[in-house]
């Protein structure tokens, strides 16, 4: 099965409130379709700084605004989409082999990512020409 715009999709995480604040987690092997390897997180972002512009062949990632607001533009060689994520209890899923940019970060913006694999340049697609090209295969 190829990877498709329609494949990318927001998970709804589970919100707890009560009157000392809001908690939001994440159990293994629940709601997301893959094992986290690998966690990371981007901040600090300067006004009008774009992160991503590049796929994964076999990565798959959940992507999460913790703090703030940005947009994803995901692409699969024939259609793009572009999503808003600004609340921390709603993830992007992003399955293998789809473009991905992040733009239009709001100040003190804070965006999780949790990632299927541990880092791997090999695994990096980073010219449009070249995963198109690997898509169409």
């Amino acid at each position: 099965m190829k990877s498709c715009i329609e494949n990318c999709k927001i998970i709804k995480l589970p919100k707890v409130q009560d009157k000392r604040g809001n908690i939001t987690f994440i159990e293994k092997n629940k709601l997301i379709p893959f094992s986290i390897k690998r966690i990371y997180y981007l901040y600090n972002i300067p006004n009008g700084a774009k992160r991503g512009g590049h796929g994964h062949k076999k990565l798959q990632q959940l992507i999460i605004a913790i703090s703030g607001s940005f947009d994803v533009i995901v692409k699969d060689g024939k259609k793009i989409k572009k999503i808003h994520l600004h609340k921390p209890n709603f993830a992007l899923y992003i399955p293998k082999m789809i473009w991905r940019e992040i733009i239009n970060f709001s100040s003190k913006s804070v965006c999780l990512v949790l990632a299927s694999k541990k880092y791997s340049s090999s695994d990096y697609l980073e010219s449009f020409k070249k995963f198109k090209a690997l898509k169409n295969k």
